[in-house]
Formats: structure tokens, C-alpha cells, sequence
């Protein structure tokens, strides 16, 4: 899994950063990390040099190997919990997503069903 990192003007896309990101998305992701060829992560600063509660963005968008990409959005007081909250949401759909997909084509199945037959 890449994992590619964009930040808007009013971030600096510093190593430290950079870092905090990919172990966010590592550890959040790493069930799945075997089935997405890559995760985007953008970040952004609304209102620059300003705080607020909820001015920097996190979106990560997570490409499953051969399907449509998933994103997920969070806003937040910094930067570490807009990806933090992010890595969270996406965790989320692509859980319930490959769930689905892994329950239709009968790969979830719970481990006593074996013995019952």
C-alpha cells in the first residue's frame, strides 16, 4: 500500500508530519493494507495564520485493487486529529464495505459452522 501525502499552501509538509501521517494510516488501515494499491491523504488549513475549532482538513481516499476509491473527511482544531479522525472514518467504510463484499461471496463465516456438520 503507497501511501501519498498533499498538503494545501498553508501547510508545511514537513518530515515530521509526513511521518505522523503514514503511522496513522498504517496502523488504521493495516487489515486491509493487502487489498488498497494506494491511500491519498490531503490536508488543508482554511483559515491560515487564524485557530478555530474545526479549520484543518483531513481526506484520505483509499484505492481498493480493483474498485471504485473510498474517501473519508474530517475536520478538526489541528492537523494530527483531522488525520487521526479521518484514518478512523475510512477504517470505518472500508470495514463495512469489504464486510459486505467478503459476507456475499461467502467469506465470512463464523469458526463453529465447521462443527456443526
Amino acid at each position: 500500500m503507497h501511501i501519498q501525502i498533499n498538503t494545501d499552501k498553508n501547510i508545511e509538509g514537513t518530515e515530521e508530519l509526513a511521518a505522523h501521517v503514514r503511522s496513522v494510516v498504517e496502523k488504521s488501515l493495516e487489515h486491509f493494507a493487502e487489498r488498497l494499491t494506494r491511500v491519498e491523504v490531503h490536508l488543508s488549513d482554511e483559515n491560515a495564520d487564524k485557530s478555530g475549532t474545526h479549520d484543518h482538513t483531513c481526506t484520505m481516499e483509499a484505492r481498493p485493487n480493483g474498485m471504485e476509491p473510498f474517501a473519508a473527511t474530517h475536520k478538526a482544531a489541528n492537523v494530527h486529529l483531522a488525520v487521526d479522525g479521518a484514518a478512523q472514518r475510512l477504517a470505518n467504510k472500508l470495514r463495512t464495505r469489504f464486510g459486505r463484499l467478503d459476507d456475499r461471496l461467502g467469506a465470512a463465516r463464523l469458526p463453529f459452522e465447521d462443527e456443526k456438520a
